[in-house]
């Protein structure tokens, strides 16, 4: 669910012709995708002896579900083209996975890597508004979105390189 103000009128000349829009978004479904659980050889030097070693550790965790807030949207709509309206946009969020994320991968002999339920999400992408009718239209968006818990938990290795894509209805007023 989406909920947005246009907050100023059109400005700027050209192509890049527009108007600036707030907004905020709640995902009450998400989903990741990472490998599913394996045993990968892990390096460790022993830092008292400097021997190095590999260990089979395991790592990956599959499918990750939760929910998503973005209660920052900025969007700059450019000036409509018939039926279409493109757009690109900066936000910031929060996510919430029932498991730690990303997955919790064992380091060094068993210690846990502790990652978090609990990751921010800066983001920015563009898409467009294809108008079906004079107050309704079908939204398609892509958003490449940097996850991270912000150093909340002991690890903090981040995901940059998730791509999100959406597709909605949208009723205006």
């Amino acid at each position: 669910m989406r909920l947005g103000k246009v907050i100023t009128d059109q400005h700027l000349g050209g192509f890049f012709r527009g108007q600036f829009e707030y907004a905020g978004e709640i995902m009450p479904y998400w989903q990741a995708f990472t490998p599913p659980p394996h045993l990968q050889a892990e390096k460790f030097v022993d830092p008292a002896t400097g021997l190095t070693t590999y260990v089979n550790e395991p790592v990956g965790g599959g499918t990750y579900t939760g929910v998503s807030i973005t209660p920052i949207i900025l969007r700059w709509n450019f000036k409509p083209h018939g039926r279409f309206v493109p757009w690109f946009q900066g936000a910031g969020g929060l996510i919430y996975t029932t498991h730690k994320f990303p997955p919790d991968v064992l380091v060094h002999h068993g210690t846990p890597g502790a990652t978090s339920v609990f990751n921010f999400s800066p983001q920015g992408g563009g898409g467009f508004h294809y108008f079906v009718r004079p107050k309704e239209s079908i939204t398609f968006s892509a958003n490449a979105i940097h996850i991270s818990s912000a150093s909340l938990g002991d690890r903090n290795p981040g995901v940059n390189a998730s791509i999100q894509f959406q597709i909605g209805y949208t009723w205006w007023k």
